[in-house]
């Protein structure tokens, strides 16, 4: 892209043509005559081949003043660059794998299949935000750490089974240990998706407490339960009979995780299938944007001296033409 910073001179342009009509009428005016006795002779006599050139002296003294006129206007050369700042998301995955997460009430799947699928393409989704993993049962600990390697998260997601913790579900254990895992974070935003299907009832802290704890530290909590409304049917590997199914009412404590999620301004979801879970995922991911921000700039490179140097190389050739090959007699 060619961007001229004094483009009012590229009116000297209109000169080009004025010179060059008083030139032409001034071409009868600068004939010469002689007498000769004779002057059969002259006619055998061929004009010279650079007669039909006689006007290229004043061909090249025109161009070179156009290339020194565009020189004056100082041509330069734009190059568009962007510069993208974003605002990036810290979030922690906090996965309930107590036991009866087992439940198949999300067919095919159980509970914690159906949220590993929805998480592993909530994580795919997301470009600049730093990403960690928590799991918890009657304890808490962390999978993964807050990371922008998306592959390693997925992997550590995928390892996530039941009977990697004692069994238990300690809510409030595990929203401290999120919050843990963000207390250093300098992002703009610094988030918690507690998904669980059940009731607080191991660890020292209780919920409500840890959310307050996260409020002070500016970390909002999305809590998510999981389960069908009434019963679910739960696997039971029986010694005797093998793998059956057992009706179990689905007791999720969503007061708590209602509380918890208003009192760090986040909000609370309640999935009966895997088709809802996605939804709240994308929900959530619609709540929790990236701000990008981008700036646009142009880098100019000055050409006028290209210009320039060309003008005076033309003007040289003129020069040298017109003492040489063209040069009049007197």
């Amino acid at each position: 892209m060619i961007h001229f910073a004094n483009p009012q001179f590229l009116v000297l342009l209109l000169l080009l043509p004025v010179l060059a009509v008083w030139y032409w009428k001034r071409q009868p005016r600068r004939t010469a005559t002689l007498r000769y006795s004779n002057t059969g002779l002259f006619h055998k006599i061929k004009p010279p081949s650079s007669h039909k050139w006689r006007h290229s002296l004043f061909v090249l003294r025109m161009l070179a003043l156009a290339l020194a006129i565009v020189a004056l206007a100082r041509p330069q050369a734009g190059h568009t660059e962007e510069e993208i700042i974003t605002e990036g998301i810290d979030i922690i995955l906090t996965l309930d794998i107590s036991s009866s997460m087992l439940a198949e009430d999300f067919r095919p799947l159980n509970r914690l299949e159906a949220a590993k699928q929805v998480a592993e393409n909530f994580i795919k989704g997301r470009k600049t935000d730093r990403i960690g993993l928590v799991v918890f049962a009657g304890k808490s600990f962390t999978q993964c750490p807050l990371t922008l390697d998306y592959g390693i998260v997925i992997n550590f997601l995928k390892e996530v089974r039941i009977g990697l913790i004692e069994d238990g579900t300690a809510i409030g254990l595990a929203i401290a240990n999120a919050v843990n895992r963000l207390r250093h974070s300098e992002a703009k935003s610094k988030v918690v998706i507690l998904l669980t299907d059940g009731r607080n009832n191991r660890g020292e802290i209780d919920p409500v407490t840890a959310a307050k704890v996260a409020k002070a530290m500016d970390v909002r909590i999305y809590t998510i339960g999981v389960g069908t409304r009434g019963q679910a049917l739960y696997p039971i590997n029986d010694p005797i009979f093998g793998k059956r199914y057992v009706r179990m009412p689905v007791d999720i404590d969503e007061d708590v995780l209602q509380q918890v999620a208003s009192i760090t301004g986040g909000k609370y979801f309640r999935a009966t299938d895997q088709e809802s879970l996605e939804k709240i995922f994308n929900e959530i991911d619609k709540l929790e944007k990236t701000r990008i921000e981008v700036k646009e700039y142009t880098r100019y490179t000055e050409l006028f001296m290209n210009w320039m140097w060309a003008a005076l190389a033309v003007l040289v050739l003129e020069m040298v033409l017109a003492n040489t090959r063209f040069r009049k007699l007197p």
